[in-house]
């Protein structure tokens, strides 16, 4: 049985002016989703940040919000759909601390959404024959280890390319789509479509009655990088929507990655002028990822940091500064120990060397923890 509450989580995305954080805003002044379809004109005015064009908005447009959500539900029941509510504990964890994740969003399948370890791999619709093989023998190779969940978009290129190697190898895979579960795009992707929802799930927070928009593939970027520990590029022209999936992930504080090419690939600009500006790690196999994300091999044996009592006194300010602050930019630490920036950065990579700390992206720091 669905929650009663249901038709309401879904009709108030579909209040015009009303997105995905504004929604939960909402929610949150109204002291529940019910209050946002029924509270009168006056109470809604006296609280505070809600503008006249909001409220006349929510007034005028509850009614038919509410009549497209009644449909929706006929269709999730008919379809034996999957509901997931933020304010909900089946609601992804990872998913839940992104402010602009959707109230509610639809599956078809099943997977564990808070699995121990989950990727996002993405890249250009247009992937060449070294991005195919890289991201094949990559995900072979964390089928080993790792058996993490794939998450990435049913698009053309790199990300059906993630779909079927982890269907190959055994992993589950979370296809996040720009329409409504009634509907696959590309069409030709229906047979992968299919496979997935048996290993995994297609999941989307467009409603069967969304209409085709390409602005709605951009949109569930978010999702794409938000499910995810971090998100890897495997490639990716100058423009496109991996790099927007890649500064989503940024803005979440998630982990980065992207495999370099040589300069002049049109195809991997992308990726090089990622690691160039510092906003991903450069990766060449899985050894990488393990090492950027902490990830200990089940082959690997526990190792023991070098003792402090090596360090030099201002080294040890570096450490100590980083023991309070848990991450920092390169220019804050630089501001908060007094130590020059000419000799900070030596230090920070002998550091790193050394096994005390590790680099992130942005320029930032952080202790290593093993």
């Amino acid at each position: 049985m669905l929650s009663e509450l249901l038709k309401y989580y879904i009709a108030i995305e579909h209040i015009p002016n009303v997105g995905s954080v504004t929604a939960k805003k909402l929610i949150a002044f109204f002291g529940g989703i019910e209050a946002v379809f029924f509270e009168k004109k006056a109470v809604m005015s006296k609280i505070l940040g809600i503008g006249d064009v909001l409220v006349n908005s929510i007034l005028s447009n509850r009614d038919e919000s509410l009549k497209i959500a009644e449909k929706e539900i006929i269709f999730i029941e008919k379809n034996k759909i999957k509901t997931f509510v933020y304010t909900e504990k089946e609601y992804p964890k990872r998913l839940q601390l992104c402010d602009d994740s959707p109230v509610v969003f639809f599956s078809k399948g099943d997977v564990d959404f808070n699995s121990a370890k989950i990727l996002s791999i993405v890249g250009t619709r247009k992937s060449t024959d070294y991005g195919t093989a890289v991201c094949e023998k990559l995900i072979a190779d964390l089928a080993v280890t790792h058996k993490p969940v794939i998450v990435s978009g049913l698009a053309y290129g790199i990300d059906v390319c993630a779909h079927k190697s982890a269907l190959q190898n055994g992993l589950k895979t979370v296809a996040v789509m720009g329409t409504g579960l009634n509907m696959i795009y590309p069409a030709q992707h229906r047979n992968i479509a299919s496979q997935i929802i048996q290993q995994g799930a297609l999941i989307t927070d467009f409603t069967s009655q969304a209409k085709f928009d390409r602005t709605n593939f951009l949109s569930r970027n978010r999702i794409i990088a938000g499910l995810a520990d971090a998100t890897i590029v495997v490639e990716s022209g100058k423009k496109g929507g991996a790099l927007v999936t890649a500064d989503i992930a940024t803005s979440y504080n998630r982990d980065v990655l992207a495999f370099p090419a040589r300069v002049g690939d049109e195809y991997s600009a992308g990726c090089n002028w990622l690691i160039k500006t510092n906003k991903a790690a450069l990766i060449e196999e899985m050894k990488d990822i393990e090492y950027v994300l902490g990830w200990m091999s089940k082959l690997d044996k526990p190792k023991q940091l070098p003792l402090f009592d090596t360090l030099s006194e201002k080294e040890m300010i570096i450490i100590n500064h980083l023991k309070k602050t848990d991450t920092d930019t390169i220019d804050n630490i630089s501001h908060e120990t007094k130590v020059p920036m000419s000799q900070l950065s030596a230090m920070l990579l002998t550091l790193e060397f050394g096994g005390y700390i590790k680099s992130l992206p942005g320029k930032s720091y952080t202790l290593k923890k093993i």
